[in-house]
């Protein structure tokens, strides 16, 4: 991959991504597996220790990580068999893969869908990094994950993949004009009775909440002392011991209560073109104090498919901060940032991947049953 002014810029696609690996600039001593890479980005896996420490960092300027952890480590757990993370606690955890990147090459990062709807609060973190989540161009180096579980003490083990790494080549500058034209192209927005939607285009395309629902639940709120979830158990767990249902009200809106965690979803339906994937930011103060959906990667396909599919819900994990918050039915609540592809991938979002979230409604990680 050049560094030549000409070169394509944009998303990595799985081939690429492929390419990457083979190539040793995404490496591993253990090998990666093939259904680590994703249509756009690809899984990062916890290596075999994690590091508790006093408080969040970053390493910043010519520090490192390893350095930093001599001076805050409080204690070492071992991840080669199950280790238990509580809540409110700050744990370091060097991955698996380390990067060799080109200089036209960098990334960005977040959690898996699984980890946010959980309220695992995961950041990337690089040697000499400045800022949390972004890995510069060019990088060469160990990755590692700052891992804060929020709301449930949660039981992981060496391999588990909590973040995902999406890679662009060259300046990647999202656009709303980008964004119109393509909604000039392809139906990104349908609404609940299944008719197109006039797509809201400002910094994004616009979401809003839905406090209406297909049915009498419209949302979860997570129990304060709850038991621990095994990350590895899927479709294991009985909701009732975890959540509280929000049930829909004929004012059609909800108080959110400060520092408790919720699980909404969008009034929207979403779709995502094979040639693009989107990003949800995490936080906009113009549209209240709270923040709206930490796992914020949606691939090409999601609600789309190969054209077939009138879009998907988009998930929301809602946290208000300082004080109550009141949303109400059909209120902004978040944008998508749409960025282009280099190419088509060679698979899309749902199609034969094991995809967990393709038609999803108002729904919680999958590690919980029947809902």
């Amino acid at each position: 991959m050049s560094a030549d002014n000409d070169i394509a810029k944009g998303v990595l696609p799985l081939q690429l991504l492929e390419k990457m690996v083979a190539e040793r600039q995404i490496r591993s001593r253990t090998p990666i597996a093939p259904d680590q890479i994703q249509p756009s980005s690809i899984d990062l896996r916890l290596g075999h220790e994690a590091y508790r420490v006093r408080a969040s960092f970053l390493a910043g300027g010519d520090a490192t990580i390893t350095r930093k952890l001599e001076k805050h480590r409080l204690h070492t757990i071992e991840l080669t068999r199950p280790a238990v993370l509580e809540k409110g606690c700050v744990y370091i955890v060097p991955l698996q893969e380390e990067l060799a990147l080109s200089p036209d090459i960098s990334g960005k990062a977040n959690p898996k869908s699984s980890t946010g709807r959980l309220d695992i609060f995961t950041r990337l973190i690089t040697d000499e990094g400045r800022q949390f989540e972004v890995v510069p161009a060019g990088y060469r180096g160990r990755l590692y994950a700052e891992v804060v579980p929020r709301t449930f003490s949660v039981v992981v083990r060496q391999g588990e993949r909590l973040s995902q790494l999406r890679l662009f080549q060259g300046e990647h500058t999202p656009s709303d004009a980008l964004l119109r034209e393509l909604e000039t192209r392809e139906s990104l927005v349908y609404l609940p009775d299944d008719t197109r939607g006039e797509a809201t285009i400002q910094n994004g395309l616009r979401l809003s909440v839905d406090l209406e629902g297909d049915s009498e639940v419209i949302g979860y709120r997570a129990k304060k002392h709850a038991p621990l979830i095994d990350l590895a158990r899927v479709q294991h767990y009985d909701p009732e011991e975890f959540w509280d249902p929000i049930r829909r009200n004929e004012s059609r809106s909800l108080i959110l209560d400060p520092e408790d965690f919720y699980i909404l979803a969008s009034r929207e339906r979403v779709r995502i073109p094979a040639d693009y994937a989107a990003e949800m930011v995490p936080f906009d103060p113009t549209i209240g104090e709270f923040r709206i959906h930490y796992a914020g990667f949606f691939d090409p396909g999601f609600g789309y498919g190969s054209g077939d599919i009138n879009g998907t819900r988009a998930v929301l994990e809602v946290r208000s901060h300082e004080v109550p918050f009141i949303l109400d039915h059909g209120q902004i609540v978040a944008s998508l940032v749409f960025e282009k592809l280099i190419e088509r991938p060679r698979l899309l979002y749902g199609e034969g991947i094991g995809s967990s979230y393709q038609r999803q409604g108002l729904k919680l990680s999958k590690h919980f049953r029947g809902v």
